[in-house]
């Protein structure tokens, strides 16, 4: 491969882990909402904790930190319920969690690294949408675009009127 070929991948798997990294983002935001909603019982630094370690279960991300490993470790069961919800609790987010888990195992791969397991265990929970389709680069950045959107994550473009266009220096 031409080092011009390999930047080019290079940096389209950056981008593609950046929109990745948006759906994990929007999907610890939605946790974290649910959670708020669902268990009044733990107070907030323990559901914002709770629902960035489903998060990063999810996504095969673990936390190294002390204080993040501890809570993980305490708090397993109530972990694994959650991630054992999530197909029901969180039907709306499944194709951009199927997309997500499917580009960040192909951006993965593509670096050598092995992480077929994530999408093996979001087969088991219920999460991943097998007769979806893994969407082209274009398609899933559209998709991350418009969630983005939806979410207040991301300021879509606009278009400039021919107006603006004169001002701007070519």
């Amino acid at each position: 491969m031409s080092t011009t070929a390999a930047n080019k991948q290079s940096r389209l798997i950056a981008i593609l882990r950046e929109g990745v990294g948006l759906v994990q983002m929007i999907f610890f935001k939605e946790m974290k909402n649910r959670l708020d909603h669902d268990r009044p019982d733990l107070d907030v630094p323990a559901r914002s904790k709770l629902a960035g370690a489903v998060t990063n279960e999810l996504f095969g991300t673990i936390n190294p930190a002390a204080e993040f490993m501890a809570f993980r470790q305490e708090h397993q069961a109530l972990i694994e319920q959650e991630l054992l919800g999530l197909a029901t609790n969180l039907p709306h987010l499944l194709p951009a969690l199927t997309d997500a888990l499917r580009l960040q195992t192909l951006c993965d791969n593509q670096e050598g690294v092995a992480t077929d397991d994530t999408l093996v265990t979001a087969d088991k929970l219920g999460i991943l949408l097998r007769d979806r389709e893994t969407p082209l680069p274009s398609a899933f950045m559209t998709m991350i675009r418009e969630l983005g959107a939806r979410y207040h994550l991301i300021v879509p473009p606009t278009p400039i009127t021919e107006e603006d266009d004169r001002t701007i220096v070519h």
